[in-house]
C-alpha cells in the first residue's frame, strides 16, 4: 500500500528498544515537527479550503500524539529531551524542487509530507511487530494506522491541486529518491534513524 521502496529491517526495533527514552524523546519531536508541517501548509494555502479542514484535524491529531508519546515519557520516569535534527527529514527536504511553479512547489510539499507519513507509519509496524514492550507494542501499532490515513490525505491532497505536475510520476521519483536514501539509516533509535 505505501509503495516503498526498502522496508527496514526489524532488527532497527531491537535497536530502539535498548534505548527507549530516546526513541520515545524522538518519536515526541516527530510528532511535534508533523503538527508545525500541516499548520504551515494551512498558513500559505488559506484558499484551498478542504485543506484547510482536513490539516486542522491533522494537527490537532499530531499534537494529541505528542502529548501521549509526552505522558509514556512522564509515566516511565524518563524526561523530554531537547528537540533531535531529524537528518533524514532535512535530506528528503532537499529533493523537494526549488524554483518551481507555485503549484508545482506546492504539490511537492505535499509529497514530502506524504513520504514522511509513510516511512513513520511503516516504522510504527516495525516497532509494533518486534519490540517485546507490549504497552509501547499495542500503542504502535494505533498510530500506525493514523500514519497512513495521514499518508493517504497527503497523497490525495497533491492529485487533488495538481495544475502542472504529473504527480504519479513525480511520486515514483519520490519513492526512488527515499528508497536510495533509507539505505543510509535503520541503524540508531531514531524514528527515522
Amino acid at each position: 500500500m505505501l509503495g516503498l521502496k526498502l522496508l527496514t529491517d526489524p532488527r532497527w526495533a531491537n535497536i530502539a528498544e535498548t534505548n527507549l527514552a530516546e526513541i520515545l524523546t524522538d518519536h515526541a519531536w516527530c510528532e511535534q515537527k508533523a503538527a508545525s508541517n500541516a499548520i504551515s501548509l494551512i498558513v500559505n494555502n488559506p484558499d484551498k479550503e478542504e485543506l484547510v479542514h482536513e490539516l486542522s484535524a491533522i494537527a490537532i491529531e499530531e499534537m494529541q500524539h505528542f502529548k501521549m508519546v509526552i505522558e509514556i515519557i512522564k509515566q516511565r520516569g524518563y524526561a523530554l529531551g531537547p528537540e533531535r535534527k531529524d537528518d533524514y527529514v532535512n535530506q528528503l527536504m532537499k529533493f523537494s524542487r526549488k524554483g518551481a511553479t507555485r503549484n508545482a512547489s506546492f504539490i511537492d510539499r505535499l509529497l514530502f509530507a506524504a513520504m514522511i507519513e509513510a516511512r513513520s507509519c511503516e516504522r510504527f509496524r516495525v516497532l509494533s511487530q518486534n519490540i517485546q514492550d507490549q504497552e509501547l507494542a499495542k500503542f504502535y501499532r494505533d498510530l500506525m494506522i493514523s500514519e497512513a490515513n495521514h499518508y493517504t490525505t497527503f497523497l490525495n491532497f497533491a492529485r487533488m491541486y495538481t495544475v502542472d505536475v504529473d504527480v504519479e510520476q513525480r511520486w515514483k521519483e519520490w519513492l526512488d529518491f527515499e528508497g536510495e536514501l533509507i539505505r543510509s539509516y535503520g541503524k540508531t533509535e531514531h524514528i527515522h534513524g
